[in-house]
């Protein structure tokens, strides 16, 4: 079984070959630092083929599609999962969707805290859950919402455990965290959602059959894009 991940809910592209064994092939293009216009678009295709040329793989392989939903950058979500569900229709194979905090997460669920991902949201807030590391894997605890660094500075607090935070947006806004005594950054190794947690949640998923069509996948904004804010705004002064 031979699954292609796609991840784009951040700044960065990522795309990896791999399965039950792990990764066969990995491309990962921008990230944090990239602070210049997004360009999921551009990238993502040419990334794919580097990574399938480097590995030798063909793509009449491929069982199934794995690809990160969000919640992330507007724009990447809507190129990514575009590109899942176009390629999974035209190789006439299904689609594992993940949420893009799960693969924060995952690689860090052998930590003896709780285990918060944070995703950079833009407009002063983050994306962000908190899962709580069982045998086996993480539980989590809270719904994937949306917030300020206060706000999230402020149940961690309550909460009063030990956390370890991870993401671009724990990084972004560290220091509004800093006051919590009990609360540890992963550090810039756990800034973007992990191209081998795609791989390995999908392949386990897939082989439960836990997968969905290409129509069936949906990205998970939890808010508006900008264009939609704006037009609600200019409808608003309007009178409309």
């Amino acid at each position: 079984m031979l699954l292609l991940a796609i991840d784009t809910s951040t700044r960065r592209v990522g795309v990896a070959f791999g399965g039950e064994q792990g990764l066969v092939a990995a491309v990962e293009i921008g990230g944090p630092a990239d602070l210049g216009k997004p360009r999921h678009a551009e990238r993502l295709a040419p990334a794919i083929d580097y990574a399938r040329r480097e590995s030798g793989v063909e793509l009449s392989h491929v069982s199934a599609i794995a690809v990160s939903i969000g919640p992330g950058m507007f724009t990447g979500l809507r190129v990514g999962v575009t590109t899942a569900k176009v390629m999974a229709q035209a190789l006439r194979i299904p689609v594992v969707p993940i949420p893009s905090l799960d693969l924060l997460a995952y690689p860090l669920r052998h930590a003896r805290a709780l285990v918060v991902p944070a995703i950079d949201a833009r407009r002063h807030e983050l994306y962000h859950a908190i899962y709580r590391p069982v045998p086996g894997g993480l539980q989590r605890e809270s719904g994937y919402e949306l917030g300020t660094p206060d706000d999230l500075a402020g149940e961690l607090e309550a909460r009063g455990e030990e956390a370890i935070l991870c993401g671009d947006g724990a990084l972004r806004f560290r220091d509004q965290f800093a006051h919590l005594e009990r609360v540890e950054h992963a550090g810039s190794g756990h800034v973007s959602p992990d191209l081998a947690a795609l791989v390995e949640l999908a392949a386990g998923r897939y082989e439960r059959e836990e997968f969905v069509t290409p129509a069936e996948v949906v990205p998970m904004y939890l808010r508006r894009s900008d264009a939609e804010l704006t037009w609600q705004r200019r409808e608003a002064s309007a009178g409309w």
